[in-house]
């Protein structure tokens, strides 16, 4: 891993599969993936970062990243005044073209072993902080958070479907394997994480499927990975949440390292 830090933030070069230490920061940051993928686990649950998203980790969060593909990863830290802004809690959303052409210009490499940041005053820094918050602040959040059930029913569910994600056994057959019954795994999934046992499956199986796409793998392998049973189901399900086929999104993943 190459690695340039400074105050406000900093930059990571990882090979495709390298991880951090757990770590937690005084101040909570900003992390966006200029090339490849990330993913960023806490104890509250697993971001997947891909191209265009931007993910947030408060202050004091334990955390550690793990890069698929090779991965260009910018790192921008938040003054408390911005960080109240928004949630208190990991969260990724969608960075507007604005968005990420403000956090590369603080996060940009110079030539003389420097950063880009340095070239901005105290003052201009601030103000491009203050436009990058009101950037996520415009923009929805992106459904790329997954956060850890409480119930270890739940979390056995999750580990297995996170596990084998072309395994396509029913609620009730996983039930049998984590000990409860559809009904109570329903009312857990709706209680504890807000969503139906097909949305969580589907869920991991996209972020499978990033991580399959970032490796370098195609549309039809990276389906059949994941469960679908064709293409473009495959295709529909992805663009619901990604915003783009996976064919875009493979073809154009890879982001301006050279910035």
């Amino acid at each position: 891993m190459t690695s340039q830090v400074w105050p406000s933030g900093g930059r990571h070069l990882w090979p495709s599969g390298g991880t951090s230490a757990p770590q937690s920061h005084s101040r909570g940051h900003l992390v966006y993936a200029a090339g490849g993928v990330l993913t960023v686990h806490t104890d509250r649950g697993t971001s997947i970062v891909p191209a265009d998203r931007i993910a947030w980790t408060p202050a004091g969060c334990p955390h550690r990243h793990r890069a698929h593909g090779d991965t260009d990863m910018r790192i921008v830290f938040l003054p408390p005044s911005l960080a109240r802004r928004i949630p208190d809690r990991p969260a990724v959303f969608l960075a507007s073209g604005l968005a990420r052409e403000v956090l590369l210009a603080l996060t940009a490499p110079r030539e003389d072993d420097g950063f880009a940041a340095q070239a901005y005053g105290r003052g201009a820094r601030s103000r491009l902080l203050r436009v990058l918050v009101d950037e996520l602040r415009e923009t929805r959040e992106q459904p790329l958070h997954l956060p850890e059930p409480r119930d270890g029913r739940l979390r056995s569910l999750a580990r297995i479907l996170s596990e084998t994600p072309a395994d396509n056994s029913t609620l009730a057959e996983l039930g049998r394997a984590v000990g409860a019954g559809s009904r109570t795994l329903s009312r857990l999934l709706r209680d504890e994480l807000g969503m139906t046992f097909h949305e969580l499956r589907t869920q991991l199986r996209i972020h499978h499927a990033l991580v399959l796409l970032a490796d370098g793998h195609d549309t039809t392998r990276t389906a059949h990975a994941c469960g679908w049973a064709n293409p473009s189901s495959f295709i529909t399900a992805f663009t619901h949440i990604i915003g783009t086929t996976p064919g875009r999104y493979r073809t154009g993943r890879a982001g301006p390292r050279d910035r």
